[in-house]
């Protein structure tokens, strides 16, 4: 690069960061365009709609109201993966969609849920099921419900209906049409296939979709359909699709509800949670980047830019693509700003190894950045892989986890491996050439890591095995394993209504500690519904005696009416089918990331070790949550797929090295000592990316919230954890599996060889 465009590009960057900044804080325009504070935030941070259904059928079972909540969450997730769908009492269903404020536009769009039918046009004997009404252009069903299920006339019902959605596709002239693709249930496809094909036979003939007392839509069959997917044509525009598709999947649910109230919620959480995790931040971002300029100098002055251009860019895409940003969100960005030094730190590294091996400053560059390149891609590669499965099988927060995180690890490889580079280049073109300015790694003699593999192993295995011990002694004492939130056992809502508007600052300072004292519960969510003087308090369950307490204390303490105080049991927020949606995703995750090592590094032994550490990580911080009484709750799913992310992207460094110097023909080398050399190389590395990881969430801990702590504590206890298991664990198991099988393959020839 040349004196004059290394200029022009530290021009554009000084330009380009400064623009950043100010649209990031600012933004342009009267309402502040691409501006943080546009951030779709969630319910804890901006308050939504909060609305209670109730089920037309008076007892409706477990089963029943288990399915009716988990489908009208997945139908809610369009406005927010954020949102929350859980049952009240017995049989109500509250509705809670952050970002919003407009109750009946909701509704309206939501539609009212109830019973989808899907109705053949003729009986067996001719018959019609349903005519066009000439005087009003509609059509009528000349049937009741009850005469067409006896007759057959039920072609599918609602719950037959797999999905539904809005779609455009091309129509026989070849111009863009809007349709509603249709998937249906296994039971549903065998059922509409025999439904076409005696309507297709009958001249192309109609079979009407009936929801809510009236047609929404009523389609001709131009084809037999035997897949269970179909298409409906003839919408006029998007909103049309749309508005069909979400009524069908809307009438898929079991049962009838109907509205019982509906109301706009405050944050749950007030300015000072915010404020707090956003002064950590900035702290937290000025000791990185002071760390790196004192560890890699010029190099560390790049990646604090790289840095704060990340930043910038995270939040304006945040903007951008709409994503519903939490308080654990914003932790996950504090966390995303520790891991993405990780990359500037590889490639700095490297930088001051060929330096020390007596390259030129512009070699040492070049080579820096291309061989830091397989352990940057293949490390967020399969990050990238867990958070793809994530999205595609998770549901409510673990699929906004995933989005946040695929969009943070596509940056921190932009910034790390094409802003970072082109400012390194240009900072060499303007006259920054000596080797004092980059610094020199000194040669380490290999620290004897394997040799005490067994004390690490043993260290691990107790570790591991304290978890399952601390359960179990829990469990016989307290009757529970762990120490489960509201959010995955259920709790108690408790209704006040005080005599004075209580502010959001109020209720944090107020309310929610006396809460905590009368229940002893630490995640007590109080939330204020707007217009009113009504508070909402969630809590673990309260028995009766507890309820009491609360009811006396708030009476004392704020001269509440008794009378207008009432409580509610509420279930889990996170239903056992989200929660199954998370093991599933977790579980094709690390298949699919094992596949990937092996296939690029092409040794099972490096997928299966990388894996079992994975694994390890996992299960000593779910050891953590047992012991110290940590809740478990939404922030749990969170804490573990964030370490998942972290240990896996450690790991991959050193396997890399290892990969490296076999191929650099160190295979005469012995192998022991080789894999202590691979370790001791990146040691550096993994000190200096736990170290600056850890910091961010130290930080979170010391100034967050209670709920932020509770989310920082454990991520703390993985990070130390991740970086303790890449440089112990992992080495050490790919060893010992590569030197015992080939002793077994050796003992197998020898007994061939004799026998």
């Amino acid at each position: 690069m040349k004196k004059s465009r290394g200029v022009l590009v530290l021009a554009l960057t000084a330009i380009v960061t400064a623009l950043l900044i100010f649209t990031s804080a600012v933004g342009f325009g009267p309402t502040g365009t691409g501006a943080a504070k546009n951030i779709k935030t969630g319910l804890d941070l901006s308050g939504g709609v909060s609305i209670t259904y109730q089920a037309s059928k008076k007892s409706p079972t477990e089963d029943e109201m288990a399915d009716t909540i988990y489908k009208l969450q997945k139908r809610v997730e369009q406005y927010s993966t954020e949102a929350q769908v859980y049952k009240e009492g017995d049989n109500r269903i509250i509705v809670e969609i952050p970002g919003v404020t407009d109750a009946n536009k909701i509704l309206e769009e939501l539609g009212k849920p109830g019973s989808l039918y899907f109705i053949a046009h003729k009986d067996a004997e001719g018959n019609e099921n349903y005519s066009l009404d000439l005087t009003t252009g509609e059509y009528k069903l000349n049937k009741t419900i009850e005469e067409l299920e006896k007759n057959g006339g039920i072609v599918l019902t609602g719950t037959e209906v797999k999905d539904a959605k809005a779609a455009v596709a091309q129509d026989d002239m070849g111009n863009n049409a809007h349709v509603v693709s249709l998937s249906l249930t296994k039971e549903g496809t065998k059922k509409f296939a025999e439904a076409t094909k005696t309507a297709y036979e009958a001249g192309e003939d109609s079979i009407g979709i009936y929801y809510d007392g009236s047609f929404v839509s009523v389609p001709n069959v131009q084809s037999e359909i035997k897949d269970g997917n179909a298409q409906i044509t003839g919408m006029e525009s998007a909103e049309d699709a749309e508005n069909l598709a979400s009524t069908i999947r809307i009438g898929g649910l079991k049962l009838e509800l109907t509205e019982l109230r509906s109301s706009v919620v405050a944050a749950q959480l007030g300015e000072e949670a915010i404020s707090t995790s956003l002064i950590a931040a900035a702290i937290g971002l000025a000791l990185i980047i002071l760390f790196m300029i004192f560890v890699y100098r010029i190099p560390g002055l790049v990646s604090g830019i790289a840095l704060i251009i990340y930043v910038c860019l995270d939040l304006i895409a945040l903007n951008a693509f709409d994503l519903t940003l939490t308080l654990q969100g914003i932790a996950g960005i504090i966390l995303s700003i520790g891991m993405a030094v990780d990359a500037n730190v590889i490639i700095y590294a490297r930088i001051q190894e060929e330096i020390a091996a007596g390259k030129s400053v512009r070699t040492a560059l070049q080579n820096g950045f291309k061989k830091a390149f397989s352990a940057i891609f293949d490390g967020n590669i399969t990050t990238l892989i867990a958070a793809f499965v994530l999205n595609w099988l998770g549901s409510g927060t673990v699929k906004g986890f995933a989005q946040t995180l695929a969009l943070g690890i596509v940056l921190s490889m932009f910034t790390a491996l094409v802003i970072s580079r082109y400012i390194m280049y240009a900072a060499y073109a303007v006259g920054v050439r000596d080797e004092k300015f980059y610094g020199k790694r000194k040669e380490r003699t290999p620290i004897r890591f394997l040799q005490k593999k067994k004390v690490f192993f043993l260290v691990s295995l107790l570790l591991i095995i304290s978890g399952p011990v601390a359960m179990l002694a829990f469990k016989g004492t307290s009757g529970e394993a762990l120490k489960y939130s509201l959010e995955f056992k259920g709790g108690t809502s408790t209704n006040v209504t005080f005599k004075e508007d209580m502010s959001i600052a109020d209720i944090d300072a107020q309310v929610t500690p006396l809460v905590e004292k009368v229940t002893g519960d630490r995640n007590v969510q109080a939330t204020k519904v707007v217009g009113s003087n009504q508070v909402i308090i969630k809590t673990v369950t309260l028995n009766v005696d507890q309820r009491e307490k609360l009811e006396t204390a708030l009476v004392d303490e704020f001269g509440v009416d008794a009378k207008e105080i009432t409580s509610e049991s509420i279930s889990s927020t996170v239903s056992s089918e989200m929660r199954a949606d998370a093991v599933k995703a977790v579980v094709v995750a690390t298949v699919l990331m094992l596949l990937y090592i092996w296939f690029r590094f092409k040794d099972i032994r490096f997928a299966s070790s990388a894996v079992l550490a994975l694994v390890h990580d996992v299960l000593v911080v779910l050891a953590f949550y047992a012991i110290a009484r940590v809740s478990v709750g939404n922030t749990f799913i969170a804490c573990m797929l964030t370490i998942v992310g972290y240990s896996i992207n450690a790991t991959i460094v050193i396997f890399d090295r290892i990969r490296e110097n076999l191929a650099a023909g160190k295979k005469k080398e012995d192998l022991e000592t080789l894999v202590n050399a691979s370790i001791t190389q990146t040691l550096t590395r993994s000190i200096y990316t736990s170290l600056t990881t850890f910091i961010m969430v130290f930080l979170l801990f010391v100034l967050g919230v209670s709920s932020i702590r509770e989310f920082a504590l454990p991520l703390m206890v993985g990070i130390v954890c991740g970086g303790y298991s890449s440089v112990c664990i992992t080495g050490a198991l790919w060893y010992v599996m590569k030197t015992r099988i080939k002793k077994t393959e050796k003992l197998r020839i020898r007994q061939r060889a004799v026998a």
